[in-house]
């Protein structure tokens, strides 16, 4: 049973598959060449002989009747291995010498002459059986001059021995080349499976989750170098996505674990210790806002990627008042972060786009989280709008330590954070980066990251101006 199965796998291998598919083709060219030759070779044979009894016969045309005309004769039947008989009145005045099996002379042989001399035709050709030799023979009649015709033959079967050694080599040739042709497709097949059978092994091996091995083949077919780069590249990307999965997982597990951990602390502290200090009492229910209300924000942005990322959101675009959106942002902003000493440099530049303003607002608070909890000990935080040919540009800089350049591409991603221990975001989820890249992503919107180490990051979108669909 169990070599059963196996046999069953080995067939249905690339490796099988490629040297059967090469061993049936050589097959079948071989078939067709034996064929080919069986069916085809006397038809082909009488149109090549044809095709030289014809030559023949225009050159005997044009040398009629020169000088040494005769002896032209005697050269060019014994040159093409042809024999010739010109009669006049009748009469033969001129035999060839070369009387081989193709030849028709003699009496009774004549029938086919006083048809073409009946028939008044400048040419004819007559397919005929030669009594002597019993073999087919193909002979031309020539008008050569009023009362002086020409007879041409020549044999439409190949000479014996020719016909015997062209079987013989056939033979030999056909056993030779189903021989190659079965080490050939051999070594060919697993030129061309190995390294797809070892890159299929591997790609399993990444399926159960082990991202050691990258694909390598010594080959140098340029099809299976592609596959191994796309193969490369697609390790990486599941390599990629698999830290970025377990970084998810232990990042949302923890800002859903320590705000519940603190809603539970400062409840049972509620009920158990401070519910008769009015108080201490509202000091801890207010931890207890706070901290829902974070819940509250991380399931909104988780609900808000989704929906992004699943194309569900649809489209609002309206002409709107940038710089007065920006103002009132950061007037929430000091709202919120009260006393924490934080400082947004904006120097309001009136600036009209078209855009979807919900998203815009999300695109601006999500940069701008990220900026308050990456900014240096200054606090600062620098808001710019400029004007460009076509587009409104918003840059949004902080003063903090900057992002490596090999870090550049990453941090669009969720939860990423240049270093491996998590830390509690001053405001927002970790996902607003994430959220800021499908937005602009979707809308087809221009945007980037531009970053020194020590001397800040400064994150920057475009935006198409109002003024000109006003107009």
């Amino acid at each position: 049973m169990e070599w059963g199965i196996v046999l069953k796998q080995k067939k249905k291998s690339l490796h099988h598959k490629i040297w059967v598919f090469f061993f049936l083709f050589s097959l079948f060219i071989l078939l067709f060449l034996w064929l080919f030759q069986g069916l085809f070779f006397d038809k082909y044979y009488e149109l090549h002989r044809s095709k030289e009894l014809s030559d023949i016969a225009s050159k005997i045309e044009e040398n009629y009747p020169k000088k040494g005309f005769l002896e032209y004769l005697d050269s060019l039947s014994y040159d093409e291995g042809f024999c010739v008989e010109i009669e006049s009145f009748g009469e033969s005045i001129y035999k060839s010498m070369s009387f081989n099996r193709g030849c028709i002379i003699g009496k009774g042989k004549d029938t086919y002459k006083s048809d073409f001399v009946s028939s008044n035709e400048q040419k004819k050709a007559y397919k005929i059986i030669n009594t002597k030799f019993d073999n087919e023979s193909l002979v031309y009649g020539i008008r050569l001059d009023k009362n002086v015709y020409a007879y041409i033959s020549i044999s439409l079967e190949p000479l014996d021995s020719a016909t015997h050694l062209l079987k013989k080599q056939l033979v030999i040739l056909s056993i030779l080349v189903l021989g190659l042709s079965v080490v050939a497709a051999y070594f060919l097949s697993k030129l061309v499976s190995k390294p797809i059978e070892e890159m299929s092994e591997k790609a399993v091996q990444i399926s159960k989750g082990n991202f050691q091995d990258s694909f390598h083949s010594n080959t140098d077919i340029q099809e299976i170098q592609e596959l191994e780069n796309s193969l490369n590249k697609m390790r990486d990307e599941f390599y990629r996505t698999e830290e970025l999965r377990r970084d998810l997982m232990a990042n949302v597990s923890h800002d859903l674990k320590t705000p519940l951990t603190m809603i539970k602390a400062y409840a049972e502290m509620v009920r158990d210790l401070t519910y008769k200090n009015k108080e201490k009492r509202n000091e801890n229910l207010n931890v207890i806002i706070d901290e829902s209300e974070r819940l509250n924000l991380l399931v909104e942005d988780i609900l808000t990627l989704s929906s992004i990322q699943s194309d569900t959101v649809q489209l609002e675009y309206s002409i709107f008042s940038l710089d007065d959106m920006i103002e009132t942002i950061i007037k929430r902003y000091d709202v919120l972060l009260g006393n924490e000493d934080y400082r947004f440099v904006y120097k309001k530049e009136k600036a009209i786009v078209y855009a979807d303003k919900k998203r815009t607002e999300q695109v601006i608070y999500n940069i701008l989280n990220n900026a308050i909890n990456y900014t240096g000990e200054d606090k600062k935080i620098i808001i710019e709008v400029t004007e460009l040919k076509d587009t409104i540009r918003v840059s949004i800089k902080d003063t903090g330590k900057g992002i490596k350049q090999e870090e550049m591409d990453k941090i669009w991603d969720k939860y990423y954070h240049s270093s491996k221990k998590h830390r509690r975001n001053k405001v927002g989820t970790g996902l607003g980066l994430a959220i800021v890249k499908n937005i602009l992503e979707q809308y087809h919107l221009p945007y980037g990251i531009e970053s020194r180490e020590g001397k800040g990051t400064t994150f920057y979108f475009e935006l198409q101006k109002g003024e000109e669909r006003k107009s």
